[in-house]
């Protein structure tokens, strides 16, 4: 677990809110984890807590009255984190997307601004949240790849498909049609320069 237990015996309540967010993990979901705010950032109401687990980022609110709130973001949806850091303490704030998945065109809903947070464990949480989602980009770069290469007829970097011929309806020839369509990838970003380069030696060897 990334998030330090030192110092909770001596701060009344950050022992009883770590125990409720081990209570909301999952079976096989692992706690990597956690911060809570500063008792300075908290004057007016009870301290937040956050997590990240190996599936998703927690917050939890704990009432003045008892119990408590919490709420989630699944790692696939998460878009953007944000840290601010001063000499004692840390902004973090995390962006999410609507939905799901590996969906790619989500729309940004959900702005998540956490003050106060101890120094060291919101840099944790930061570095966790960032890894993840790289993960997910990954996933989704690999995925819309493989969408834009069966919608294009199969531009393969790993070898040549496809026909030599031309298309009636526009009078692009394929091999056109599949430059073109690499072209348009790597404009994307969704390949490299050295992978358009090799599709494009491979389109002209073939003809």
């Amino acid at each position: 677990m990334a998030g330090p237990a030192t110092g909770i015996s001596s701060e009344p309540g950050l022992a009883s809110a770590l125990a409720t967010l081990r209570s909301l993990l999952t079976d096989g979901e692992t706690l990597e984890a956690w911060a809570a705010q500063h008792r300075l950032y908290a004057l007016t109401h009870r301290r937040a807590c956050i997590a990240a687990t190996s599936g998703r980022f927690i917050s939890l609110n704990r009432r003045l009255l008892g119990g408590y709130e919490s709420a989630d973001i699944r790692w696939q949806d998460l878009k953007e984190t944000r840290i601010s850091a001063g000499i004692l303490a840390a902004d973090l704030t995390l962006i999410a997307q609507s939905s799901s998945d590996l969906n790619i065109g989500s729309e940004v809903n959900r702005v998540w601004n956490f003050t106060g947070l101890r120094k060291e464990q919101a840099q944790a949480m930061y570095r966790i949240c960032q890894q993840h989602d790289q993960v997910w980009r990954e996933k989704r770069r690999i995925r819309e790849l493989e969408e834009l290469r069966a919608k294009s007829g199969g531009v393969q970097i790993g070898g040549q498909s496809g026909y030599a011929g031309t298309d009636a309806a526009t009078g692009e020839s394929e091999p056109a049609r599949r430059l073109r369509q690499a072209r348009e990838m790597l404009d994307a970003k969704l390949i490299s320069d050295s992978e358009f380069e090799s599709i494009k030696a491979k389109i002209v060897s073939g003809l």
